[in-house]
């Protein structure tokens, strides 16, 4: 048996240890995408049997008739605005509607469509009244988002800690508003499972979940030596890279919590009234919290930080 894993190159996503480290115990083909809606189209047409996906793709999918179901956590709060180091951020600016203000009649750079950082921007836009002031340009790969605040097209962008650090490297760019403050435990992502693939390989499934849960753990006790790791696998980035983004939102944990859920229930209300969805979604299509609560009893980690 072949286990089919979906993943995004992003760098606090356990994928990066475990291709990085090659301790899965079953044979596994990791398969790269641009982004959650890209993996949801994968497991639509049974390309793959599981994924790392941020929530509000998933409950598009859910909505849509895909048989996946959410069954363990990874990390919260993973959506940050970026601007240029000459716009107003938090703290001296404490209202997010006044810093949003500052985009209008101007471009904002946002990964693909229906992704949580899409949403997140999508729902504060519809809020304050001005999604017809700022222009949203959704890209396929997150470096095109860096590649077009430096030349100028874009003024601002939403997206992960990664972005953030590249777009403070490269194109003068600074973090906004802080990610615990943007929308509270949200989603970052979890670990998502084709249902008829979870009933008929349960076992195989707890062993990839025993692997996640212990890198999840190694991000938050071990951020140098995971850093070092994940630089020296993708060759793209240095250590201090990967360690900033680490260090942006440091709240890595697979359990999935109370917060978790009652985060991604507020984002089923929003999806539906932005019309990404057609019903309320309820959390149990959306969650199977059986295996991790099995492997993970005690109580989450998502606020302990990093060991550093």
């Amino acid at each position: 048996m072949t286990l089919r894993i979906g993943h995004l190159s992003t760098f606090y996503h356990t994928s990066m240890l475990l291709i990085a480290k090659g301790e899965m115990r079953t044979d596994v083909r990791w398969n790269l995408f641009p982004t959650g809606p890209a993996l949801v189209d994968a497991f639509q047409k049974g390309e793959i049997d599981m994924a790392y996906i941020g929530l509000p793709p998933a409950i598009i999918g859910i909505d849509k008739g895909v048989r996946i179901t959410c069954i363990a956590g990874g990390h919260i709060e993973g959506t940050v605005i970026i601007g240029r180091v000459t716009d107003r951020g938090f703290p001296d600016e404490e209202s997010l509607r006044d810093i949003i203000i500052q985009f209008r009649g101007l471009r904002v750079g946002v990964p693909g469509k229906g992704s949580i950082h899409d949403v997140i921007l999508s729902e504060y836009l519809e809020r304050f009244h001005l999604k017809n002031d700022v222009e949203v340009i959704n890209f396929r790969w997150a470096d095109q988002i860096v590649d077009a605040m430096y030349k100028g097209p874009v003024s601002a962008a939403v997206g992960t800690p990664a972005l953030a650090v590249s777009l403070a490297r490269y194109a003068r760019g600074k973090i906004l508003y802080p990610p615990s403050k943007l929308w509270p435990n949200n989603p970052s992502y979890g670990i998502l499972v084709e249902r008829s693939f979870l009933k008929e390989h349960r076992s195989d499934v707890e062993q990839f979940l025993m692997l996640h849960e212990e890198a999840t753990s190694m991000l938050r006790n071990r951020p140098a030596e995971s850093a070092k790791i994940i630089a020296d696998f993708t060759g793209i980035v240095d250590e201090d890279f990967v360690l900033d983004t680490l260090k942006i939102s440091p709240k890595y944990c697979s359990k999935i919590t109370d917060e978790y859920i009652s985060s991604t229930m507020k984002f089923v209300a929003v999806l539906k009234k932005l019309g990404y969805i057609r019903r309320a979604v309820s959390s149990n299509e959306i969650f199977d919290t059986s295996l991790i609560n099995k492997l993970h009893p005690a109580k989450d980690h998502y606020q302990d930080g990093l060991a550093i």
